[in-house]
């Protein structure tokens, strides 16, 4: 069984095993779709459900459907479909059987064991699942939807992911994501970012402060442009529905991740979270929720 040793995953774990509540960054793990670039960072629960539904509606889910979550983190999406959508097949897939183990106890599902394998556990009639997003343990055919909500980045290939998802899905089937992506010509302030140049005009002393191997948020593939995906979605086997840049909308969430940075005492999460959100309020760097159709 895998664990992904990330500082702001074992943050929240450390928390949690401590007996502390999960703030609402912990159960959904994601950016926030706030009303607008003002909006009260105090909101981001409401947001963070926002982003979700915004993913879902972009997949086209609905009740019935067959959906696997790559990356689903501690269960807040496959939470949010449960309780909204009326039989569907849900499956969570992490790398990290850590969260594995608990998104089963957020759910307040009962574990089963230790897995038997590569199972994370399963919670009643929602099954967690060990495995690599870039090798699905998943039928041919067998899906309605993937979906894959800010994770994508850590994956060793966005392509390998794209065709397994291709794989799996049923023609017709969609593939729902959020992902960071590079504004057209923002290539060396954003490469800059990521070797850790943050926040200055030249590299920093050692790797901490950029979006590197050894950053507070693990490591991120260099973004793509809205080109570069639907470049990618066709040679995979896919056709674009929709490429949506919400950006501005979630720029209160960095303020919300400083308050959880700050309370673990982290001045890499600090400094990380601020080079990010430089980068976002110039429009270098641009969050998008995207989606595809097996074709």
């Amino acid at each position: 069984m895998s664990t992904v040793n990330f500082s702001y995953v074992d943050s929240a774990l450390a928390h949690m095993e401590a007996g502390g509540e999960p703030p609402p960054f912990w159960r959904h793990f994601h950016w926030g779709l706030f009303a607008g670039p003002d909006d009260d960072p105090a909101r981001y629960f409401a947001a963070a459900e926002a982003m979700t539904q915004r993913v879902l509606d972009a997949a086209g889910l609905a009740a019935g459907a067959r959906v696997l979550d790559v990356g689903c983190g501690f269960g807040g999406t496959l939470d949010h479909i449960r309780s909204r959508y009326q039989g569907c097949r849900l499956v969570g897939l992490n790398i990290d059987v850590r969260q594995l183990r608990a998104a089963v106890r957020l759910l307040s599902a009962a574990v089963d064991g230790d897995g038997g394998g590569d199972d994370g556990g399963t919670g009643g009639s929602l099954p967690f699942v060990t495995a690599d997003g870039c090798r699905l343990p998943v039928a041919a055919g067998s899906l309605d939807h993937v979906l894959a909500v800010e994770c994508i980045f850590h994956f060793p290939s966005r392509k390998a992911f794209f065709q397994e998802a291709a794989r799996v899905l049923r023609p017709g089937g969609t593939v729902a994501l959020s992902d960071f992506l590079m504004a057209p010509g923002a290539l060396s302030a954003v490469a800059g970012t990521m070797m850790g140049n943050v926040g200055g005009d030249g590299p920093k002393d050692g790797p901490r402060g950029g979006l590197g191997e050894d950053d507070w948020y693990g490591h991120m593939a260099k973004p793509l442009t809205s080109v570069g995906y639907e470049r990618l979605a066709r040679r995979t086997g896919f056709e674009p529905l929709v490429d949506e840049d919400v950006n501005e909308r979630t720029l209160p969430t960095y303020a919300a991740l400083r308050g959880l940075a700050d309370a673990s005492d982290s001045s890499d999460g600090v400094s990380t979270i601020d080079g990010i959100e430089s980068l976002a309020a110039k429009g270098d760097l641009q969050y998008h929720v995207l989606s595809f159709r097996r074709t």
